[in-house]
């Protein structure tokens, strides 16, 4: 397994500048060729992206999951998810990236529409989709009067799309109606979660009380909220295990633990095994 010392975090694929633009849609092909058509491991702290495939093929490895691509098919990455490609020769398609706060501003919260885009997925490619997608594409490389609105509104048609496509076989009217405050503690986790704050001074920053913190979770997942904020921590360690070559002691210290110990425990009683073992089964693979 290659590792790292580090999971690189860019913007688009080899970049660290933010966006130019309110959204950026490019041929597969564009950045691939460049790196022999394999994107190393990755991810994108503020940036949300699917992927359209109509030709060629490759697989995909996301938070540790390989999957392999058989166009035409959709990827959908959320933000801050870990994920890699190795794409066959000539592969085609787009890559449509969206920054973080497009989505949300424009995104109504009764919906469920943000909850299945938070969701990774590989699918069977919508034929709705990949029209809306070399629309946006067009628009994106033209200047055309009124071009920001005219890329706002297709994107926004283009993650509709990926969402009622992971939506597809899902009970959708079960989904939990997320509201406000939840969405504002979830943003305060992926903050703070490497600071081990108590769940008090999260529930102070949002101006209530724990109990109603915990009501609030329960109500958007099913778990009180401290096991929302251990989840979060167990998730990163996992993907640093994976990802790179860290000890599990500096993952430990990495993820806010005074103690190397302390975190062994916590993620043995959170996976089931330590992090070491761990370690050992995702190398030796499926």
């Amino acid at each position: 397994m290659s590792t790292s010392p580090r999971i690189d975090s860019f913007s688009l694929f080899g970049e660290t500048s933010e966006l130019a633009d309110i959204l950026h849609v490019e041929t597969i092909r564009a950045r691939s060729e460049l790196h022999d058509w394999e994107l190393r491991p990755h991810r994108h702290a503020r940036l949300h992206q699917f992927l359209v495939l109509n030709g060629g093929g490759g697989s995909t490895k996301i938070d540790g999951f390989t999957h392999s691509l058989v166009p035409p098919c959709l990827i959908n990455v959320p933000r801050g998810v870990v994920h890699g490609f190795r794409f066959d020769s000539g592969t085609s398609g787009w890559v449509v990236t969206l920054a973080s706060d497009l989505l949300d501003q424009h995104l109504a919260s009764g919906e469920g529409v943000g909850i299945l885009l938070d969701q990774p997925a590989v699918l069977p490619l919508p034929a709705s989709l990949q029209g809306v997608t070399e629309q946006l594409f067009r628009e994106y490389s033209g200047h055309e009067f009124g071009r920001a609105q005219m890329l706002r509104s297709l994107a926004l048609s283009a993650v509709t799309l990926t969402a009622r496509s992971i939506a597809s076989g899902k009970n959708v009217s079960a989904l939990p109606i997320v509201s406000p405050l939840f969405s504002r503690f979830e943003a305060l986790v992926e903050r703070d979660f490497r600071l081990r704050r108590p769940l008090s001074e999260y529930a102070a920053e949002l101006a209530v009380s724990p109990t109603h913190l915990n009501r609030v979770a329960h109500q958007a997942t099913g778990q009180p909220a401290s096991a929302l904020v251990n989840g979060r921590v167990l998730r990163e360690a996992r993907r640093l295990l994976i990802y790179t070559s860290l000890t599990a002691a500096q993952i430990a210290y990495e993820l806010g633990f005074a103690d190397p110990a302390h975190f062994s425990r916590v993620f043995a009683k959170g996976t089931g095994m330590p992090p070491r073992k761990f370690r050992q089964q995702v190398a030796a693979g499926p």
